[in-house]
Protein backbone atom coordinates (compact mmCIF):
# COMPACT_ATOMS: atom_id res chain seq x y z
CA UNK A 1 0.00 0.00 0.00
CA UNK A 2 1.47 3.47 -0.93
CA UNK A 3 1.37 5.97 1.60
CA UNK A 4 2.13 9.45 2.43
CA UNK A 5 5.86 11.00 3.12
CA UNK A 6 6.16 14.35 6.08
CA UNK A 7 9.52 15.44 5.39
CA UNK A 8 9.73 18.35 7.38
CA UNK A 9 13.08 20.18 9.03
CA UNK A 10 11.83 19.29 12.87
CA UNK A 11 9.84 16.13 14.51
CA UNK A 12 8.37 16.23 17.71
CA UNK A 13 8.06 12.58 18.65
CA UNK A 14 6.85 12.94 22.20
CA UNK A 15 7.53 16.16 23.76
CA UNK A 16 9.08 14.62 26.79
CA UNK A 17 11.83 13.46 24.35
CA UNK A 18 14.44 15.71 22.22
CA UNK A 19 13.07 16.82 19.02
CA UNK A 20 14.84 15.44 15.76
CA UNK A 21 16.14 17.82 13.15
CA UNK A 22 15.76 16.21 9.66
CA UNK A 23 13.26 12.94 10.20
CA UNK A 24 10.08 12.55 9.12
CA UNK A 25 7.55 10.22 9.16
CA UNK A 26 5.40 7.37 6.68
CA UNK A 27 1.36 7.83 6.99
CA UNK A 28 -0.51 4.71 5.65
CA UNK A 29 -4.48 5.12 6.23
CA UNK A 30 -4.94 6.45 9.95
CA UNK A 31 -1.94 5.78 10.88
CA UNK A 32 1.63 6.65 11.45
CA UNK A 33 3.51 3.86 9.21
CA UNK A 34 7.52 4.86 10.18
CA UNK A 35 8.93 7.10 11.82
CA UNK A 36 12.79 8.07 10.68
CA UNK A 37 15.57 10.50 8.63
CA UNK A 38 14.26 12.11 5.59
CA UNK A 39 16.17 10.73 3.60
CA UNK A 40 16.02 7.00 4.21
CA UNK A 41 11.93 7.26 4.21
CA UNK A 42 12.46 8.91 0.36
CA UNK A 43 14.69 6.47 0.10
CA UNK A 44 12.63 3.14 0.81
CA UNK A 45 9.58 4.66 -0.58
CA UNK A 46 9.94 6.08 -3.94
CA UNK A 47 6.49 5.19 -4.81
CA UNK A 48 4.72 7.45 -2.31
CA UNK A 49 3.30 10.59 -2.12
CA UNK A 50 5.79 13.09 -0.71
CA UNK A 51 4.97 16.61 1.45
CA UNK A 52 8.06 18.53 1.73
CA UNK A 53 7.64 20.84 4.58
CA UNK A 54 11.27 22.80 4.80
CA UNK A 55 11.01 25.51 7.84
CA UNK A 56 8.08 23.53 9.60
CA UNK A 57 8.38 21.60 12.32
CA UNK A 58 6.08 18.22 12.38
CA UNK A 59 4.09 18.04 16.02
CA UNK A 60 1.54 15.91 17.10
CA UNK A 61 -1.79 17.81 17.27
CA UNK A 62 -3.34 19.92 20.19
CA UNK A 63 -5.64 17.98 22.52
CA UNK A 64 -7.97 20.22 24.06
CA UNK A 65 -9.17 18.59 27.17
CA UNK A 66 -12.09 21.29 28.16
CA UNK A 67 -14.37 23.40 25.93
CA UNK A 68 -17.95 24.67 26.04
CA UNK A 69 -18.49 25.41 22.87
CA UNK A 70 -21.30 27.50 23.37
CA UNK A 71 -19.47 30.02 25.40
CA UNK A 72 -18.36 32.00 21.84
CA UNK A 73 -22.06 33.34 21.56
CA UNK A 74 -21.06 35.10 25.08
CA UNK A 75 -18.03 37.14 23.84
CA UNK A 76 -18.50 40.87 23.66
CA UNK A 77 -21.81 40.56 25.49
CA UNK A 78 -23.12 43.96 26.81
CA UNK A 79 -23.07 44.36 30.62
CA UNK A 80 -24.07 46.73 33.12
CA UNK A 81 -21.42 45.86 35.44
CA UNK A 82 -19.17 43.03 35.68
CA UNK A 83 -19.92 39.85 38.06
CA UNK A 84 -18.17 40.60 41.75
CA UNK A 85 -16.85 37.21 42.35
CA UNK A 86 -17.48 33.54 41.65
CA UNK A 87 -20.58 33.13 42.58
CA UNK A 88 -22.23 36.08 41.03
CA UNK A 89 -20.38 34.93 37.80
CA UNK A 90 -22.98 31.81 37.48
CA UNK A 91 -25.84 33.41 39.55
CA UNK A 92 -26.35 36.62 37.94
CA UNK A 93 -24.74 36.24 34.43
CA UNK A 94 -23.63 32.43 32.93
CA UNK A 95 -26.92 30.76 34.26
CA UNK A 96 -29.44 33.08 33.48
CA UNK A 97 -28.15 34.65 30.87
CA UNK A 98 -26.24 32.49 28.76
CA UNK A 99 -26.53 28.87 29.07
CA UNK A 100 -30.30 28.96 30.44
CA UNK A 101 -30.93 30.54 27.14
CA UNK A 102 -29.09 28.18 24.33
CA UNK A 103 -31.15 26.90 22.04
CA UNK A 104 -30.33 24.45 19.09
CA UNK A 105 -30.05 27.23 16.35
CA UNK A 106 -27.34 28.89 18.66
CA UNK A 107 -25.39 25.63 20.01
CA UNK A 108 -24.97 24.58 16.11
CA UNK A 109 -23.81 28.52 14.84
CA UNK A 110 -21.40 28.30 17.79
CA UNK A 111 -19.94 25.05 16.84
CA UNK A 112 -19.40 25.64 13.39
CA UNK A 113 -17.45 28.99 14.37
CA UNK A 114 -15.35 26.92 16.72
CA UNK A 115 -14.37 23.95 14.94
CA UNK A 116 -13.09 26.01 12.12
CA UNK A 117 -11.20 28.31 14.75
CA UNK A 118 -9.64 25.08 15.93
CA UNK A 119 -8.67 23.87 13.22
CA UNK A 120 -6.92 26.57 12.54
CA UNK A 121 -5.03 26.19 15.78
CA UNK A 122 -3.94 23.42 15.45
CA UNK A 123 -6.35 21.22 17.62
CA UNK A 124 -6.84 17.83 16.31
CA UNK A 125 -9.24 16.97 19.29
CA UNK A 126 -11.57 18.14 21.79
CA UNK A 127 -13.62 17.40 24.97
CA UNK A 128 -16.83 19.87 24.69
CA UNK A 129 -19.08 20.21 28.42
CA UNK A 130 -22.25 21.47 27.34
CA UNK A 131 -25.08 22.90 29.37
CA UNK A 132 -27.97 24.82 28.00
CA UNK A 133 -31.22 22.96 30.19
CA UNK A 134 -33.58 24.17 27.56
CA UNK A 135 -32.24 22.52 24.65
CA UNK A 136 -32.53 18.94 25.98
CA UNK A 137 -33.34 16.41 24.33
CA UNK A 138 -31.36 16.40 21.01
CA UNK A 139 -28.47 19.16 21.93
CA UNK A 140 -25.37 16.44 21.73
CA UNK A 141 -26.53 14.66 18.12
CA UNK A 142 -27.14 18.15 16.68
CA UNK A 143 -23.25 19.42 17.78
CA UNK A 144 -22.19 15.95 16.48
CA UNK A 145 -23.66 16.41 13.39
CA UNK A 146 -21.23 19.78 12.92
CA UNK A 147 -18.32 18.53 14.23
CA UNK A 148 -18.98 15.50 12.13
CA UNK A 149 -18.59 17.18 9.26
CA UNK A 150 -15.30 19.14 9.94
CA UNK A 151 -13.11 16.06 10.99
CA UNK A 152 -12.30 16.84 14.06
CA UNK A 153 -11.71 14.37 17.27
CA UNK A 154 -14.03 14.68 19.62
CA UNK A 155 -15.83 14.05 22.78
CA UNK A 156 -19.00 15.52 23.40
CA UNK A 157 -21.18 15.32 26.94
CA UNK A 158 -23.95 17.40 28.27
CA UNK A 159 -23.46 18.62 31.91
CA UNK A 160 -26.34 17.35 34.00
CA UNK A 161 -27.77 19.45 36.81
CA UNK A 162 -29.86 19.75 39.17
CA UNK A 163 -29.99 23.03 39.50
CA UNK A 164 -33.38 24.07 37.11
CA UNK A 165 -35.40 20.87 38.61
CA UNK A 166 -34.57 16.90 39.16
CA UNK A 167 -36.57 15.86 36.56
CA UNK A 168 -34.44 18.29 34.61
CA UNK A 169 -31.10 16.98 35.75
CA UNK A 170 -32.80 13.07 34.62
CA UNK A 171 -32.52 14.31 31.03
CA UNK A 172 -29.50 15.29 31.43
CA UNK A 173 -27.95 12.37 32.37
CA UNK A 174 -30.26 10.55 29.93
CA UNK A 175 -28.45 12.77 27.04
CA UNK A 176 -24.81 11.31 27.88
CA UNK A 177 -25.79 7.83 28.19
CA UNK A 178 -27.79 7.67 24.78
CA UNK A 179 -25.61 9.56 23.42
CA UNK A 180 -22.09 7.96 24.35
CA UNK A 181 -24.13 4.19 24.07
CA UNK A 182 -24.58 5.31 20.69
CA UNK A 183 -21.15 5.73 19.22
CA UNK A 184 -18.60 2.91 18.08
CA UNK A 185 -15.99 2.29 19.67
CA UNK A 186 -12.81 4.04 18.76
CA UNK A 187 -14.87 6.14 16.37
CA UNK A 188 -14.09 9.77 16.17
CA UNK A 189 -16.58 11.11 17.81
CA UNK A 190 -17.59 9.66 21.70
CA UNK A 191 -19.28 11.01 24.97
CA UNK A 192 -19.16 10.44 28.33
CA UNK A 193 -20.68 11.02 31.35
CA UNK A 194 -20.86 14.80 32.90
CA UNK A 195 -22.55 16.32 35.35
CA UNK A 196 -21.53 19.86 37.29
CA UNK A 197 -20.63 20.28 40.52
CA UNK A 198 -21.16 18.67 44.09
CA UNK A 199 -23.04 22.34 44.78
CA UNK A 200 -25.81 21.73 42.25
CA UNK A 201 -25.89 17.99 42.09
CA UNK A 202 -26.66 15.89 45.44
CA UNK A 203 -24.77 13.06 46.81
CA UNK A 204 -26.97 10.26 45.20
CA UNK A 205 -27.45 12.34 41.82
CA UNK A 206 -23.25 12.06 41.35
CA UNK A 207 -23.33 8.43 42.42
CA UNK A 208 -25.72 7.98 39.79
CA UNK A 209 -23.72 9.69 36.90
CA UNK A 210 -20.79 7.21 38.28
CA UNK A 211 -22.86 4.30 38.07
CA UNK A 212 -23.76 5.27 34.57
CA UNK A 213 -20.17 5.79 33.47
CA UNK A 214 -19.66 2.56 34.95
CA UNK A 215 -21.79 0.38 32.56
CA UNK A 216 -20.67 2.17 29.90
CA UNK A 217 -17.31 1.98 30.83
CA UNK A 218 -16.49 5.98 30.16
CA UNK A 219 -15.19 8.80 32.42
CA UNK A 220 -17.32 11.11 34.31
CA UNK A 221 -16.56 14.55 33.83
CA UNK A 222 -17.63 17.55 36.81
CA UNK A 223 -16.15 20.74 37.27
CA UNK A 224 -13.77 20.83 40.62
CA UNK A 225 -13.32 23.86 43.10
CA UNK A 226 -13.20 26.29 40.49
CA UNK A 227 -13.26 29.11 43.04
CA UNK A 228 -13.49 29.42 46.59
CA UNK A 229 -17.17 28.74 46.44
CA UNK A 230 -17.32 24.89 46.03
CA UNK A 231 -15.17 24.35 48.77
CA UNK A 232 -16.38 26.65 51.43
CA UNK A 233 -19.71 24.98 50.42
CA UNK A 234 -18.89 21.54 50.87
CA UNK A 235 -17.04 22.37 54.10
CA UNK A 236 -20.02 23.78 55.36
CA UNK A 237 -22.46 20.68 54.27
CA UNK A 238 -20.10 17.68 54.52
CA UNK A 239 -17.63 18.80 56.48
CA UNK A 240 -15.10 17.83 54.38
CA UNK A 241 -13.40 19.76 51.18
CA UNK A 242 -14.50 18.30 47.58
CA UNK A 243 -12.02 16.03 46.74
CA UNK A 244 -12.38 14.41 50.18
CA UNK A 245 -16.17 14.49 49.55
CA UNK A 246 -15.56 12.39 46.03
CA UNK A 247 -13.06 10.28 48.21
CA UNK A 248 -15.66 9.56 51.11
CA UNK A 249 -18.76 8.43 48.68
CA UNK A 250 -16.59 6.00 47.13
CA UNK A 251 -16.17 7.48 43.40
CA UNK A 252 -12.46 9.20 43.44
CA UNK A 253 -10.78 7.10 41.01
CA UNK A 254 -9.15 6.62 37.36
CA UNK A 255 -13.20 7.01 35.75
CA UNK A 256 -13.12 10.91 36.92
CA UNK A 257 -11.86 13.43 34.75
CA UNK A 258 -11.94 16.59 36.96
CA UNK A 259 -11.82 20.52 35.25
CA UNK A 260 -10.17 23.25 36.77
CA UNK A 261 -9.09 22.24 40.23
CA UNK A 262 -8.12 25.62 41.58
CA UNK A 263 -8.86 25.70 45.37
CA UNK A 264 -6.94 22.88 46.24
CA UNK A 265 -4.95 22.00 49.47
CA UNK A 266 -2.05 19.64 49.44
CA UNK A 267 -4.22 16.99 51.05
CA UNK A 268 -6.52 17.19 47.76
CA UNK A 269 -3.66 17.12 45.31
CA UNK A 270 -1.93 14.27 47.18
CA UNK A 271 -5.66 12.34 46.65
CA UNK A 272 -5.78 12.76 43.04
CA UNK A 273 -2.34 11.50 42.80
CA UNK A 274 -3.01 8.37 44.78
CA UNK A 275 -6.46 7.77 43.42
CA UNK A 276 -5.05 8.14 39.53
CA UNK A 277 -7.75 11.11 39.19
CA UNK A 278 -7.28 12.93 35.58
CA UNK A 279 -6.89 16.75 35.36
CA UNK A 280 -7.84 19.16 32.92
CA UNK A 281 -5.95 22.90 33.47
CA UNK A 282 -7.78 26.12 31.88
CA UNK A 283 -4.65 29.19 33.23
CA UNK A 284 -6.41 31.86 31.10
CA UNK A 285 -10.74 31.33 31.90
CA UNK A 286 -9.47 30.50 36.17
CA UNK A 287 -8.25 34.10 35.55
CA UNK A 288 -11.55 35.70 33.69
CA UNK A 289 -13.88 34.36 36.29
CA UNK A 290 -11.13 35.49 38.97
CA UNK A 291 -11.27 31.37 40.29
CA UNK A 292 -7.33 31.94 41.46
CA UNK A 293 -4.33 29.68 39.78
CA UNK A 294 -4.38 26.33 40.04
CA UNK A 295 -1.33 24.37 41.99
CA UNK A 296 -0.51 22.52 38.30
CA UNK A 297 3.13 22.55 39.32
CA UNK A 298 2.23 20.84 42.74
CA UNK A 299 0.19 18.24 40.85
CA UNK A 300 2.38 17.85 38.04
CA UNK A 301 4.92 16.43 40.63
CA UNK A 302 3.05 14.05 42.75
CA UNK A 303 2.19 12.63 39.43
CA UNK A 304 -1.34 13.65 38.10
CA UNK A 305 -2.58 12.97 34.49
CA UNK A 306 -2.61 16.73 33.20
CA UNK A 307 -4.35 18.12 30.30
CA UNK A 308 -4.59 21.35 28.92
CA UNK A 309 -8.10 23.12 28.12
CA UNK A 310 -9.49 26.71 26.65
CA UNK A 311 -12.29 26.66 28.10
CA UNK A 312 -13.75 28.37 25.53
CA UNK A 313 -12.45 31.40 26.68
CA UNK A 314 -9.51 32.18 24.32
CA UNK A 315 -9.25 29.63 21.87
CA UNK A 316 -5.62 30.42 20.26
CA UNK A 317 -4.07 27.07 21.75
CA UNK A 318 -0.81 28.71 21.77
CA UNK A 319 -2.31 31.43 23.74
CA UNK A 320 -3.36 28.63 26.23
CA UNK A 321 0.18 27.02 26.20
CA UNK A 322 1.65 30.23 26.65
CA UNK A 323 -0.54 31.01 29.92
CA UNK A 324 0.22 27.51 31.74
CA UNK A 325 4.00 28.45 30.93
CA UNK A 326 4.05 31.95 32.15
CA UNK A 327 1.49 32.42 34.97
CA UNK A 328 2.81 29.51 37.29
CA UNK A 329 6.51 30.98 37.31
CA UNK A 330 4.59 34.55 38.46
CA UNK A 331 2.82 32.56 41.13
CA UNK A 332 5.69 30.52 41.94
CA UNK A 333 8.52 33.28 41.94
CA UNK A 334 10.34 30.26 40.11
CA UNK A 335 11.13 31.02 36.77
CA UNK A 336 11.77 27.04 36.24
CA UNK A 337 8.25 26.07 36.79
CA UNK A 338 6.37 24.30 34.21
CA UNK A 339 9.20 24.30 31.59
CA UNK A 340 8.47 24.58 27.97
CA UNK A 341 8.18 20.81 27.31
CA UNK A 342 6.02 20.18 29.85
CA UNK A 343 3.88 22.43 28.66
CA UNK A 344 3.71 21.12 24.96
CA UNK A 345 3.10 17.63 26.30
CA UNK A 346 0.06 18.29 28.18
CA UNK A 347 -0.91 20.26 24.92
CA UNK A 348 -0.86 17.08 23.14
CA UNK A 349 -0.13 13.65 24.50
CA UNK A 350 -0.62 14.43 28.43
CA UNK A 351 -4.17 15.86 26.94
CA UNK A 352 -5.06 12.84 25.38
CA UNK A 353 -3.71 10.26 27.89
CA UNK A 354 -6.46 12.68 30.14
CA UNK A 355 -8.94 12.03 28.22
CA UNK A 356 -8.20 8.54 28.14
CA UNK A 357 -7.59 8.09 24.50
CA UNK A 358 -4.76 5.56 23.47
CA UNK A 359 -2.47 6.28 20.53
CA UNK A 360 -3.09 10.16 20.22
CA UNK A 361 -0.77 12.80 21.28
CA UNK A 362 2.51 11.41 20.10
CA UNK A 363 4.02 10.50 16.61
CA UNK A 364 4.93 7.33 16.61
CA UNK A 365 4.77 3.84 14.53
CA UNK A 366 1.01 2.25 15.66
CA UNK A 367 -0.15 6.36 16.78
CA UNK A 368 -3.21 7.73 15.00
CA UNK A 369 -2.30 10.34 12.50
CA UNK A 370 -3.42 13.65 13.97
CA UNK A 371 -0.89 15.87 13.55
CA UNK A 372 0.30 19.46 12.46
CA UNK A 373 2.86 21.35 10.60
CA UNK A 374 3.74 24.86 12.08
CA UNK A 375 5.87 27.39 10.78
CA UNK A 376 9.24 27.13 12.21
CA UNK A 377 11.08 29.67 10.48
CA UNK A 378 11.77 31.77 13.42
CA UNK A 379 13.32 35.25 14.12
CA UNK A 380 16.63 33.17 16.14
CA UNK A 381 17.84 30.02 15.30
CA UNK A 382 16.11 26.77 16.91
CA UNK A 383 17.83 24.07 18.44
CA UNK A 384 17.08 20.85 20.03
CA UNK A 385 17.46 22.91 23.29
CA UNK A 386 14.71 25.92 22.35
CA UNK A 387 12.44 24.43 19.91
CA UNK A 388 9.73 23.80 22.09
CA UNK A 389 10.28 27.29 23.62
CA UNK A 390 9.91 28.71 20.63
CA UNK A 391 6.65 26.93 19.40
CA UNK A 392 5.00 27.91 22.66
CA UNK A 393 6.12 31.76 23.02
CA UNK A 394 6.43 32.85 19.24
CA UNK A 395 4.09 31.02 16.77
CA UNK A 396 0.16 31.43 16.49
CA UNK A 397 -2.77 29.72 14.28
CA UNK A 398 -1.28 32.29 11.49
CA UNK A 399 1.58 29.61 11.50
CA UNK A 400 -0.49 26.27 11.26
CA UNK A 401 0.44 25.21 7.63
CA UNK A 402 -1.51 21.49 7.97
CA UNK A 403 -3.65 20.12 10.05
CA UNK A 404 -4.22 15.88 9.72
CA UNK A 405 -6.65 13.83 11.63
CA UNK A 406 -6.97 9.84 11.29
CA UNK A 407 -4.98 10.75 8.07
CA UNK A 408 -6.74 12.87 6.69
CA UNK A 409 -5.86 16.60 6.52
CA UNK A 410 -8.31 18.92 6.91
CA UNK A 411 -5.90 22.23 6.39
CA UNK A 412 -3.24 22.58 4.07
CA UNK A 413 -1.35 25.61 3.20
CA UNK A 414 -3.46 27.70 6.09
CA UNK A 415 -6.99 26.93 4.14
CA UNK A 416 -9.21 24.54 5.36
CA UNK A 417 -10.20 21.50 2.91
CA UNK A 418 -13.45 20.89 5.26
CA UNK A 419 -17.06 21.14 4.44
CA UNK A 420 -16.92 24.51 6.33
CA UNK A 421 -20.01 26.98 6.40
CA UNK A 422 -18.64 30.30 4.52
CA UNK A 423 -21.47 32.34 6.42
CA UNK A 424 -20.29 30.88 10.01
CA UNK A 425 -19.47 34.40 11.30
CA UNK A 426 -22.71 36.38 10.00
CA UNK A 427 -24.74 33.34 11.35
CA UNK A 428 -22.73 33.12 14.78
CA UNK A 429 -23.70 37.15 15.16
CA UNK A 430 -27.29 36.67 14.55
CA UNK A 431 -27.61 33.91 17.12
CA UNK A 432 -25.36 36.25 19.25
CA UNK A 433 -27.71 38.80 19.35
CA UNK A 434 -30.50 37.04 19.91
CA UNK A 435 -28.41 35.62 22.82
CA UNK A 436 -28.31 39.11 23.86
CA UNK A 437 -31.37 40.83 23.79
CA UNK A 438 -31.96 39.65 27.73
CA UNK A 439 -28.75 41.01 28.55
CA UNK A 440 -29.48 44.79 27.44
Amino acid sequence: MTGLLILPEWLIVSALQPTKRGWGVRIVADRIAEVGPNEILVENYPHDEVLRAEEQALSPGFVNTHTHLYGVLAHGIPLTRAPEGFWPFLLDFWWPLVEDRIDIPMLKAAVEWQCQLMLRSGITTFYDCLEAPNSLPGCLEAEAQVVARHGLRAILSFEATQRVSPENGQLGLQENYSFTNNRSPGGLLQGLICYHTTFTCSAEFIRQAFELGGKLGCLVHMHVSEGTYEPEQALKEFGLRPVQFYDRLGVLGQGMLASQCVQLNPTEVALLAEKGVRVSHMPLSNCEVGGGIAPVPQMAAAGVTLGLGSDSYIDNFFEVMRGAFLIHKANGLDPRLMPASLVYYLATEGGARALDLEKIGRIDVGWKADLQLIDADFPTPAGEWNLYDQLILYRNPEHVRMVMVDGRILLQNGQLKTNFDPQARRALHVQAERLWQAAR
